[in-house]
């Protein structure tokens, strides 16, 4: 009897309790994933708040004010 008590578990033991961690690991990442976790598409920080002149230069870009519109808004906000 080797071990003494009976607690060699042997190569196929050492294999199913590892095995049974990766599963488990693996099940606790797709539970994690599943409520909203992290995933590879997060930037990993929040954008700053877009400014009152970035705004504007959106909707100049969009065409939604013209040149005039955006040259008076600009200097009324401040951004000479």
């Amino acid at each position: 009897m080797m071990g003494g008590i009976g607690w060699g578990m042997g190569l196929a033991g050492w294999l199913w309790m590892f095995g049974g961690l990766i599963l488990f690991a693996g099940l606790v990442a797709l539970f994690v994933r599943a409520l909203g976790g992290p995933t590879a598409r997060d930037d990993g920080g929040a954008r700053p708040p877009a400014t009152a002149l970035d705004t504007l230069r959106e909707r100049f870009a969009r065409g939604e004010i013209t040149e005039a519109e955006f040259e008076r808004a600009r200097k009324t906000l401040g951004y000479v």
